[in-house]
């Protein structure tokens, strides 16, 4: 049975699909991997349509609503890891995704509006009795909002990765290709970071 990994944030723009298409990109290097886009915004989508035959293959859907559960079943069946695009907001379909995850993913940019969405999707997880990770997403290498908001972090005592994403370009620019961060620029430090999660990803799943 595969391993399902649930990207889940009720704020939006914290980075959430790019997080979610990075990491299904970089575990497609060795592993079948499915990735479910239930955000209507659909941008993982997108990033699928611009993949092509440029990059490995990764299993694509985006069934939401009644078909939702039968399709996860579907997709664990035939993977080794289905990683789920959610909407910015908790719904049923949301609720769904954070129950049947064998992790769920909360990326957090350093402001207190992000840590203020992070609370509410974390006690989600814990009333679904799901495990779940904070992701430091689009940090700066300096600044005070950082230090803020990793000392409210460790105050909380809230789980998180010990990999931080840095506030790089590189990002956005492999996700305009349609590729992850590790196909479309390998050797940079923001392929680094990635691989550095995906690391500590593999160790919890």
């Amino acid at each position: 049975m595969a391993v399902v990994i649930t990207v889940a944030q009720q704020k939006g723009g914290t980075g959430k699909t790019t997080l979610a298409a990075n990491i299904a990109a970089a575990l497609a290097a060795d592993r079948r991997v499915a990735v479910l886009d239930i955000d209507p915004q659909k941008s993982l989508a997108r990033w699928i349509g611009l993949r092509g035959t440029r990059a490995p293959g990764l299993t694509f859907s985006d069934l939401s609503g009644w078909r939702l559960s039968a399709e996860l079943d579907r997709l664990r069946n035939a993977h080794d890891v289905v990683v789920i695009d959610t909407p910015p907001r908790i719904d049923t379909d949301a609720r769904l995704a954070i129950r049947e995850a064998s992790l769920v993913l909360v990326p957090v940019q350093p402001s207190p509006p992000d840590l203020w969405a992070a609370e509410g999707t974390l006690e989600l997880a814990k009333a679904e009795r799901r495990p779940a990770r904070l992701v430091r997403n689009r940090v700066p290498a300096t600044s005070r909002l950082r230090t803020m908001t990793e000392a409210e972090i460790a105050a909380r005592q809230w789980p998180m990765f010990e990999t931080t994403l840095g506030n790089r370009a590189g990002f956005a620019l492999a996700f305009a290709a349609g590729l992850g961060i590790t196909e479309a620029a390998p050797r940079s430090v923001a392929a680094d970071e990635m691989r550095n999660l995906v690391v500590e990803l593999r160790e919890l799943t």
